[in-house]
């Protein structure tokens, strides 16, 4: 039973940060271009994730929040639940 819990949270944790190199910098970009115009590094949709990459190998704050935030926010919605199951009425 353990072994299931921990496999599922990191099929979970892996898709998340799957999710947050790939799909997020695009859906950022793809938002981006409609609300600010084109991006100023000078190139397309690519450009923007490389950017993203190259600044979390420099270790860069922003793009590590960036990146873990899909599986921060599955966590707090997690802790959410369970603090608000839990509480007495």
């Amino acid at each position: 039973m353990q072994g299931q819990t921990i496999r599922r949270e990191i099929a979970i944790a892996a898709a998340l940060l799957a999710a947050g190199l790939v799909l997020l910098p695009l859906a950022i970009y793809w938002v981006g271009r409609r609300v600010a115009g084109e991006y100023a590094g000078g190139g397309g949709p690519l450009a923007l994730a490389d950017q993203v990459w190259s600044d979390l190998v420099g270790l860069e704050p922003s793009a590590w929040f960036l990146v873990l935030s899909p599986y921060l926010f599955v966590q707090l919605a997690r802790l959410v639940r369970r603090t608000w199951q839990t509480r007495p009425v």
